[in-house]
């Protein structure tokens, strides 16, 4: 056996020729994002006459990451941030004039559009959240597309506090407590003063669950773990409170892996007037389960279409015509047209058409056993063409830590195996998805059993038969850059090479520098996860967690990446740890990443990361290099 052809870095991590296809509502077009000077921008394409598409935004500076239809086909809108500061600003294309430049339709310094959604009570307009009064305070604006007028609905009462309208034009008030409870308020019309109507308890969620109010203002339907281990999806009375079963999977939660990652489609697949079609779940692979006639024929039809997870769905008004994606390990993102009245199906484009599927590997689904008992769904990658005994191991660490890995394309995971590596994706306790129990197991555990479940994968993978354990790598960003910084300093002997992205490395320090605008967000997960910093011995067990106290035990290769902008986990996390090592004499590898924030947009700088990284892996594991 011989391994298939080096994959260069352009290969994996350059963007893709087209992605994120998405149908007008009158059906007549599509959009999608491809490159224009380097950068993913819009284009338009009419669906039948065979026209040449053409781009309608023009970002030089960073790559649009994601746009929307509006209900009147003129009009695309989509957020961009500068450089990574997730300060997003809304803008709008009007397709009726073509060469025309994009218009910020929310133009406040320093503002922050947190979500926008159609307008539940008038065409032609949005509803939004926008802080201009103060960082973290989020007032309910209507904005008319046409025009941009912006018109205030409702300014919210406080940090956490938001106003959201109903179908009915009522104003509902979503507030989250001191304690970190949600409470869901029915605004009186003659007083204007709020009366509770929901509340379901916040620690069930530590990022928070999706949920959505009916068309006709009565109720709402709640991605819902009450009284259960697994979420499913309830309707409850915005009247009485009363919730009813609406659907449940018997063992996999509702996939909401959306709360954490935008670019991950919404569980509550709805139609053009917001009435729900169907809910997907996830466990090894996504179930998706129609609960309207009409969808359960389209989804049957559009199943035979790929061997894939359905992914990005959209479709005209009438639900006819449709354009969809499919989550694939091997061939990502395959984008197709359906035509449910004639039945008419075509493949439109691969994101990637330059990448042969028979030299992908494949990521197998695995169960892994910690210590003490606790399941850890996994996933395993092979390389290809190569016998899968004692190869090196990469270790890859998922970000969140609420978050989760799932079956699908992930380009580390596809270069490290290329390069020779097994790969190993451990959903540690604390990731979402599973249950909450396997999520609050990890409550008081970081850089203890939620360290010690990588470990027993690393084991398992060892007992296996698949890894040397002299040469493995521990590898992530965020949550995960933590744990690759946790690995070199709490467990050096286990790992030949460690590679920190945007990883914290002073828990204490981490949550004294966030942002105004993510702090009551943060009650749910990182306070009852780990501490309050103002509290002495909260800190000081903080401080025990954290890799910068234990700078004296890193022997491990260390490589540190950071994003120059990051709002979220600061420059001067790596700063620190870089700086304290380099003290001591040890050699760390730093990389800054300039006009990047808290994961890297613009497809030069992912390249250079990789490359970096595939460098670096290479001379501490024995695996060929893309550079070498």
């Amino acid at each position: 056996m011989a391994l298939p052809k080096l994959h260069t870095i352009e290969d994996l991590f350059d963007s893709p020729r087209r992605t994120s296809a998405s149908i007008s509502p009158d059906g007549t077009r599509m959009a999608f994002l491809a490159p224009w000077k380097n950068r993913l921008n819009i284009w338009v394409q009419e669906l039948e006459d065979g026209s040449e598409p053409r781009a309608v935004t023009a970002d030089e500076t960073r790559s649009v990451q994601s746009f929307e239809w509006a209900d009147d086909p003129r009009w695309l809108l989509y957020l961009q941030d500068d450089g990574g500061d997730q300060r997003w600003h809304l803008y709008r294309v009007d397709l009726d004039s073509p060469g025309s430049e994009a218009v910020d339709l929310t133009p406040f310094p320093g503002a922050t559009v947190m979500g926008f959604g159609p307008s539940p009570v008038r065409p032609g307009k949005v509803t939004l959240l926008l802080d201009t009064r103060a960082a973290g305070m989020f007032d309910s604006h209507e904005l008319d597309i046409a025009t941009g007028e912006l018109s205030l609905l409702a300014e919210s009462p406080g940090p956490g506090k938001i106003w959201v309208q109903a179908g009915d034009g009522a104003m509902f008030l979503s507030e989250l407590t001191a304690e970190g409870d949600v409470e869901f308020s029915r605004r009186d019309p003659a007083t204007g003063e709020p009366h509770r109507v929901l509340e379901w308890r916040g620690a069930d969620y530590p990022v928070g669950s999706p949920w959505q109010i009916t068309p006709d203002g009565t109720g709402m339907w709640i991605v819902s773990n009450r009284g259960t281990d697994r979420t499913r999806v309830v309707r409850a009375d915005l009247t009485t409170g009363e919730e009813t079963e609406v659907d449940s999977h018997p063992v996999f939660d509702v996939d909401a892996r959306m709360m954490v990652n935008p670019a991950v489609p919404e569980p509550l697949i709805r139609d053009h007037r917001g009435e729900l079609l169907g809910v997907r779940y996830l466990g090894e692979r996504q179930v998706v389960h129609a609960l309207d006639p009409h969808f359960a024929e389209v989804l049957a039809n559009l199943e035979k279409l790929s061997e894939g997870d359905l992914s990005h769905v959209s479709f005209d008004r009438d639900g006819r015509r449709w354009v969809v994606s499919f989550e694939h390990d091997r061939d990502p993102g395959a984008t197709w047209f359906y035509d449910h009245a004639t039945g008419e199906s075509r493949l439109l484009f691969r994101p990637f058409p330059h990448l042969d599927p028979e030299t992908l590997a494949p990521m197998r689904p695995v169960t892994i056993t910690a210590r003490d008992g606790l399941e850890l769904p996994s996933y395993l990658t092979l390389p290809v063409g190569v016998e899968p005994a004692n190869l090196p191991l990469v270790l890859l660490v998922h970000g969140g830590p609420w978050s989760r890995d799932s079956w699908g394309y992930f380009p580390p995971a596809q270069l490290m195996a290329n390069r020779g590596y097994a790969v190993l994706q451990v959903n540690f306790r604390g990731s979402t998805g599973f249950g909450k129990a396997h999520t609050q197991a990890a409550i008081g555990e970081f850089a203890g059993k939620m360290h010690d479940d990588l470990i027993d994968g690393v084991d398992w993978a060892v007992a296996q038969g698949y890894a040397d354990p002299d040469r493995v790598a521990i590898v992530g960003g965020s949550y995960g850059g933590y744990a690759a910084l946790v690995g070199a300093a709490f467990t050096p002997d286990r790992f030949a090479a460690a590679v920190d992205v945007v990883g914290i490395s002073d828990l204490a320090n981490f949550m004294r520098t966030q942002p105004a605008f993510v702090r009551p967000g943060l009650i749910n997960n990182w306070y009852r996860y780990i501490g309050d910093p103002e509290i002495p011995e909260q800190e000081e067990d903080m401080l025990a967690r954290s890799p910068i106290t234990r700078i004296d035990q890193v022997r491990t290769p260390l490589m540190v990446v950071q994003g120059a902008n990051d709002p979220l986990v600061v420059k001067a996390e790596s700063d620190n740890i870089v700086e304290s090592l380099r003290s001591r004499g040890v050699e760390v590898e730093y990389m800054v990443v300039e006009g990047e924030g808290h994961g890297f947009v613009n497809p030069e700088n992912q390249m250079a990361v990789f490359e970096a990284a595939d460098r670096f892996i290479a001379q501490y594991l024995g695996g060929r290099s893309g550079r070498s």
